[in-house]
């Protein structure tokens, strides 16, 4: 997978260190133009704090929520208080990048990622290659979008998700059903997964939360 560098004019010092780390960074214009299809094809985002720290940093909370993947962040000393209660940030580089020290983070990132094509929660195991689940080790069978959600759920565990959002992450922005849909597939996976596991819980006036 390539690695993405935003911004597109980071410094030459950082874009210099990528490639001689081994890597052919693409840049980035603007992330809000590519969030959809990221997971698909970049396997890190590498960015740069720049003199733009706390717009970056909101760039970054936000992007993680959307695509999940690996971010290291380029900041300088000084922005170390900031990125501290920055959630989204996998990893960081500080001061002047060294290749040798980029090429390690990097790899260890993307190493971290390949091994979460498996998602395990208790006795329920997702292989997010094959698209298959087993519970106690037997199959389910899953429709796609009972699939899609319930990797969504094991993925975000602890966090409470409203019907809207759980319909714009899942099932896409362009989806004009409506939270009726999340109900539905909410009461299936339930079925599915048995009365013993009460994983799901509805948070009443809110949405839902798993685990």
């Amino acid at each position: 997978m390539d690695v993405a560098l935003y911004p597109a004019d980071c410094s030459e010092a950082l874009a210099s260190a990528l490639t001689v780390a081994g890597f052919e960074p693409k840049p980035v214009e603007d992330l809000g133009d590519i969030e959809p299809t990221l997971a698909e094809h970049w396997g890190v985002l590498v960015v740069e704090l720049g003199d733009e720290p706390l717009r970056r940093l909101r760039q970054i909370t936000h992007l993680s929520e959307a695509s999940g993947v690996p971010v290291l962040a380029a900041v300088e000393r000084d922005h170390l208080a900031l990125v501290e209660h920055t959630d989204g940030i996998d990893d960081l580089i500080v001061g002047t990048p060294d290749p040798a020290e980029l090429r390690v983070r990097i790899h260890r990132l993307l190493r971290h990622s390949a091994e979460e094509e498996v998602l395990i929660y208790e006795d329920l195991v997702l292989d997010t290659r094959t698209y298959q689940a087993t519970l106690d080790g037997r199959l389910i069978d899953l429709t796609y979008m009972e699939y899609e959600l319930l990797r969504f759920f094991v993925a975000n565990r602890g966090r409470v998700w409203t019907r809207e959002q759980l319909l714009s992450k899942v099932w896409g922005y362009d989806y004009f059903g409506g939270s009726r849909t999340v109900d539905v597939h909410v009461r299936r996976l339930r079925a599915k997964l048995g009365e013993e596991r009460d994983w799901i819980t509805t948070v009443r006036s809110v949405g839902y939360r798993f685990g």
